[in-house]
């Protein structure tokens, strides 16, 4: 195995083998380290949902920065996906209604894949296992750290138990140079760092109570190409929904809401609140299609985030990505993009040099990669009555300026269109909303009005009469 510049391979520890995980771990083996994922569920060849995935059955989107970053980590993923299924797709040819009115369907030069993160999953961790130095552990659960200050032994020893038969069977622990906490939204990491002494991390916490429901379905009515339909909820119209294809000819159909207008877990309940939507385009696909399963629920949507990076007596040797470290509102999909991106921050990390005791620099970079998901999914969810909390100067500000571009590109402004599209897919700075050509349109929509808006699109007829 290669060596990192000082002449030392580390010995990296990953806890929790989602994709997170397998990210992280792909930017050490390419780093030139080992590695020993710990996993707690029993994981299997086939790409089904697991306990430790409790949004899995839910829609996704895998916005086309993290596919990028995720390509960089992985070459060739995006075919591997596309051979086992994945479905081209263009989000500027979504029927997406939002709080402006319909956005124009065109070409966005963006195209990305929609498929089921089971899917997802179990491809990316197959590849990740095709990389030398990987070693993953399933069944195994986390119990807690513990620190070695002896010279010349690692720095940490990961507590480990076996899961299996639904009896723990204490291990002897997994030593490791280096670990990464990517066990999610669950971390029990605050509390292992209490019971090391270590200071408690600020929390920021916005949730706008957000449920979910999904179920599947298959033989979907053809759209006139259109790639899917976006329902988008506002602070207005606290209910949506969306249907997007996955592998093998399904869909999945997905209803959500706020505080007390969440969809319910029941089918005749589900269908009923897809049916009260304030567009029909949802319910008359779901109506045309025929379903394959029960309804799915989600409703932990909150964002999260524990601002480690602040802390002063951070341990050398010990990082954290992914959910673990910044949870966001699934409606944005940007969680995976997030964790994508910090993996490769990890990987140039440790390609160039960075050590063990380096570890609250890297926590400062992998908050730097999420400063601009996080500020655009706070400021979003902040606009929600559900949501305890407002939003500062700068967040309304920006809010408003958003609101217009998105007004602008409702009524054609191709610009405009643009540039909403590609920060939706965190392709692009915020300074592109700055463009002098943007605050001259806008200034122009005010004097002269702003034009004739995008029609409902023709492929929701077309899918009606058929």
């Amino acid at each position: 195995m290669a060596s990192d510049p000082s002449g030392e391979a580390l010995r990296v520890v990953v806890i929790g083998a989602s994709l997170a995980g397998l990210f992280a771990a792909a930017a050490v083996a390419q780093a030139g380290h080992e590695v020993v994922v710990l996993e707690r569920d029993r994981l299997t060849d086939t790409p089904t949902p697991r306990p430790g995935v409790p949004q899995g059955e839910q829609p996704h989107v895998f916005l086309l920065r993290g596919l990028l970053a995720a390509e960089d980590l992985l070459p060739g993923l995006r075919a591997d996906l596309e051979s086992q299924g994945a479905v081209p797709f263009d989000s500027a040819r979504l029927a997406w209604l939002g709080e402006q009115g319909w956005l124009p369907v065109g070409e966005s030069g963006f195209e990305i894949i929609s498929l089921t993160r089971p899917l997802f999953e179990q491809v990316v961790r197959r590849r990740v296992l095709e990389l030398d130095g990987v070693q993953l552990l399933d069944d195994t659960r986390v119990k807690g750290l513990r620190r070695n200050d002896l010279p010349g032994q690692p720095r940490w020893c990961v507590e480990t138990s076996v899961t299996g038969e639904g009896v723990d069977v204490t291990g002897e622990g997994i030593d490791g140079d280096l670990v990464i906490d990517a066990s999610g939204r669950g971390s029990r990491l605050p509390v292992w760092l209490a019971d090391l002494g270590i200071s408690t991390p600020r929390v920021s916490e916005i949730d706008p109570r957000t449920g979910y429901a999904t179920r599947v379905y298959s033989t979907g009515p053809h759209l006139d190409g259109l790639s899917g339909i976006l329902l988008q909820s506002t602070p207005d119209t606290p209910v949506g929904g969306m249907a997007f294809p996955v592998e093998n000819g399904r869909w999945l159909v997905a209803a959500l809401g706020r505080g007390e207008q969440r969809p319910p877990r029941d089918i005749s309940g589900f269908e009923a609140f897809l049916h009260r939507l304030p567009e029909t385009a949802v319910a008359d696909f779901a109506d045309r299609c025929t379903p394959c399963g029960d309804v799915e629920l989600f409703r932990q949507t909150e964002n999260r985030r524990y601002h480690y990076e602040r802390l002063r007596d951070w341990p050398d040797g010990l990082l954290v990505m992914g959910d673990a470290f910044i949870v966001f509102n699934p409606v944005f999909g940007q969680g995976i993009t997030v964790a994508a991106c910090e993996a490769l921050v990890l990987r140039d990390g440790l390609t160039g040099g960075l050590r063990p005791r380096d570890a609250r620099k890297l926590m400062r970079r992998f908050a730097a990669a999420a400063a601009l998901p996080w500020s655009v999914a706070v400021g979003q969810d902040l606009r929600a009555p559900t949501t305890e909390g407002t939003q500062t100067r700068s967040q309304a500000l920006t809010n408003a300026w958003a609101r217009e571009l998105t007004r602008l590109a409702v009524h054609g402004n191709a610009r405009a269109m643009s540039v909403m599209t590609r920060l939706y897919h965190l392709m692009g700075s915020p300074r592109m909303l700055l463009h002098p050509a943007l605050f001259g349109a806008a200034l122009r929509a005010r004097v002269v009005g702003y034009g004739p808006a995008a029609p409902r699109p023709a492929g929701l007829d077309a899918m009606v009469r058929a």
